[in-house]
């Protein structure tokens, strides 16, 4: 395993070289993906790791990218989705136009779900889907919404347990092996690079969904990412967040009222 003496000295020469800060990451996460690809990579002593880090900008952007991806699939919790169908996607319905932001999307499972729900409600028409990831892979693979083909049997189920109707097969195309999802859903999504860590609100939503990627960061940076999206929220907007994530310690009380018993959130003054 590694040392935390070494995981410190990566941390440092990752900011002093590429300028990126790891430091606020939660270490027990970050050694652990750290060690991943150390191990993946067949490294024998952390000294050739470092120097490798150090020396090989490409080498850098993958180790960066193998850290920062976050697992992720279609329709992931239905009782979630289905709260949304059914209880906030009427309240968002009343808005001439819907801006929602997926915050660390990874590879765009949960954008292209968000618009299959947004088709069926009647709201693609009027509705903007930015989605956003630190990891330039990812965002690709997410643009081309393209899927393996052995998981939509999963995704199909998750979506009917969410309470999806409609025959899951016509919202994208099978060919060798993979799922094209129509273009029909992608036309409402824009995907850009974006630093929770270091960069700054850039519009205002009515839905801000960040599921399970702030469990990666330590309480200070928790703070500052739901600030954020604090600042970037409009009033009675929809803050949505992982399982074990939580606004509690970060916004004063009162500002927000919690919904139902999903990790869901509204902005009320």
């Amino acid at each position: 395993m590694i040392e935390d003496i070494e995981l410190e000295t990566l941390i440092n020469e990752v900011y002093e070289y590429y300028g990126f800060d790891f430091s606020s990451y939660s270490r027990a996460s970050l050694k652990r993906r750290v060690y991943r690809v150390y191990q993946l990579d067949g490294f024998n002593h952390f000294h050739e790791f470092l120097s490798k880090v150090r020396t090989d900008p490409e080498y850098y952007k993958r180790m960066v990218d193998e850290i920062t991806v976050n697992v992720t699939e279609m329709f992931r919790d239905p009782a979630f989705y289905s709260i949304l169908r059914k209880e906030i996607l009427p309240l968002l319905g009343t808005k001439p136009f819907i801006r929602l932001w997926h915050a660390g999307c990874s590879t765009g499972e949960e954008v292209y779900s968000m618009a299959i729900m947004l088709k069926e409600a009647g709201l693609l028409h009027k509705s903007l889907i930015y989605a956003t990831d630190i990891n330039a892979t990812v965002l690709d693979t997410a643009k081309k919404g393209i899927f393996p083909l052995r998981m939509m049997k999963e995704y199909s189920q998750n979506y009917r347990d969410a309470g999806g109707q409609e025959d899951f097969s016509s919202y994208y195309t099978a060919n060798y092996g993979i799922a094209k999802f129509n273009e029909e859903l992608s036309q409402k999504m824009v995907y850009s690079q974006h630093n929770l860590v270091s960069d700054t609100s850039f519009n205002e939503f009515d839905m801000i969904l960040c599921r399970n990627v702030l469990i990666y960061f330590d309480n200070d940076l928790q703070k500052r990412v739901i600030n954020l999206f604090d600042e970037s929220l409009a009033v009675l907007g929809f803050l949505a967040l992982g399982t074990k994530e939580t606004i509690k310690y970060s916004i004063s009380p009162g500002k927000y009222k919690q919904f139902e018993k999903e990790k869901i959130w509204r902005k009320i003054k």
